[in-house]
């Protein structure tokens, strides 16, 4: 009895360890299979390596600027028209003061000049002017002409030589050589006991200075055209008293300096 009892025991106990190994082996299925879902996800939500990035584009030839400009030119010649205002002071044969009239001259001259820099240059010019200048004197009415050659010797400061447009400023002696004078009157002066005559001097010494604007014709600046201003301020005295070469005469001049106002125009070549 007690051996029966044993042995179903035994097979009970059997049967209910094999019932328990088949009840847990689909879980340990379960769970492999969820090992491996579980690390399938981890791979798939690993994220791909970024795309190498484009290569740089080549970069573009550098183009020449729009406003390049050319080479300074460091020689000029020109040649201008010079319209110039002048007075001269006059008195008569009682050395009476005459206040002339202020007048128009026209003059003409060539410059050439040696640019150092874009900024600094030097000019010399060479200019004909003939002063010709009314007056009254009691019933007599006179002209006086008096023709020059100045040659002005001149530093030039500037805005830029290169650029379209330049400013300039000028300043230097100017040396003027009288190379001819002459009175004529309206009416007859067999009245005058003493004649009168021009004595103005042969040479004269100042400062001339003044101011320009010159705009380049072309591309190359080859060609110019210039405007501007000139004046003159004489430091001699343009007076050669006459009377003691001649006691029958008299200089209508009174003695003082040379002073002009002028305008100018004119085309120039730089090479």
């Amino acid at each position: 009895m007690n051996s029966k009892m044993k042995l179903g025991t035994m097979i009970a106990v059997s049967a209910l360890l094999s019932m328990t190994a088949k009840a847990q082996e689909p879980d340990t299925v379960k769970v492999i299979k969820e090992t491996i879902i579980k690390h399938d996800t981890v791979i798939k939500e690993v994220a791909p390596p970024p795309p190498p990035a484009p290569p740089a584009p080549p970069a573009e030839p550098q183009t020449a600027a729009k406003d390049e400009r050319p080479p300074l030119r460091h020689g000029e010649f020109g040649v201008r028209y010079m319209p110039t205002f002048s007075t001269l002071r006059f008195r008569n044969q009682y050395d009476n003061e005459i206040q002339g009239e202020v007048s128009l001259s026209h003059g003409f001259g060539i410059m050439l000049g040696a640019n150092l820099s874009k900024n600094i240059g030097l000019q010399a010019e060479l200019s004909y002017l003939e002063i010709s200048q009314r007056y009254k004197d009691q019933n007599l009415e006179r002209k006086v002409d008096v023709s020059y050659l100045n040659i002005p010797i001149l530093l030039s400061l500037n805005t830029d030589k290169t650029r379209i447009v330049n400013l300039n400023f000028v300043a230097g002696p100017q040396f003027g050589v009288n190379i001819g004078s002459s009175i004529s009157s309206s009416s007859n002066e067999n009245t005058e006991t003493v004649r009168a005559t021009v004595g103005a001097s042969g040479t004269d010494i100042g400062v001339a200075y003044g101011t320009g604007l010159e705009i380049a014709l072309n591309k190359m600046h080859t060609v110019r055209l210039d405007f501007g201003y000139r004046g003159f301020y004489g430091l001699v005295d343009g007076n050669a008293d006459q009377t003691s070469k001649n006691p029958d005469t008299y200089n209508v001049l009174i003695r003082t300096s040379r002073q002009t106002q002028a305008a100018y125009a004119g085309l120039t070549l730089c090479f």
